[in-house]
């Protein structure tokens, strides 16, 4: 089955979705054409659904470390497995990053201290948030996908074009 065009040249139908895609796994929720809300669809269920088989692919490293008295003292680490850092690096090329915004009446160190360990919010919301959340649901139900759903809202005024919300289930 061929693309839906969207009335766009190739290169800005690709920036249009990709920043819908992103915009639907940041907030949950977009109003977009039907047209477009479906292509997203597709898009964004392929991504989710990486990241749902992937996630808990870790692998911990230990590694030796000299204190100040040169001794050796071993330290262990948390890496992401080979699956894990594929998916993740898919995930970086098919989303812009999108950075953390502080919160209404948060200082700015608290906000330094929240988000200095974290280099690319969404990538680490989808993995740390929805992946879970899917696998779950997908267990339970005994199959995979159905992360999203469209709700037409009429037509809007202007254009007269099919509207819709596409948000995560």
């Amino acid at each position: 089955m061929a693309n839906r065009k969207l009335g766009r040249p190739t290169d800005q139908r690709l920036a249009v979705l990709k920043g819908q895609v992103t915009d639907l796994l940041w907030y949950g929720k977009i109003e977009t054409t039907v047209d477009r809300a479906k292509e997203v669809r597709k898009i964004a269920e392929k991504l989710i659904t990486l990241a749902v088989k992937t996630y808990d692919d870790q692998v911990e490293v230990s590694k030796t470390r000299y204190n100040l008295n040169g001794d050796p003292v071993p330290v262990k680490f948390v890496n992401d497995g080979p699956r894990k850092l594929s998916a993740r690096r898919k995930l970086m090329a098919s989303l812009y990053d999108v950075q953390e915004q502080r919160q209404r009446g948060e200082k700015k160190a608290a906000f330094v201290d929240r988000t200095k360990d974290i280099n690319h919010p969404l990538i680490q919301k989808i993995f740390d948030d929805y992946a879970p959340i899917y696998r779950k649901r997908a267990e339970d139900l005994g199959q995979g996908g159905g992360y999203t759903r469209i709700i037409k809202l009429g037509t809007r005024r202007g254009d007269n074009a099919e509207m819709a919300v596409l948000e995560l289930v």
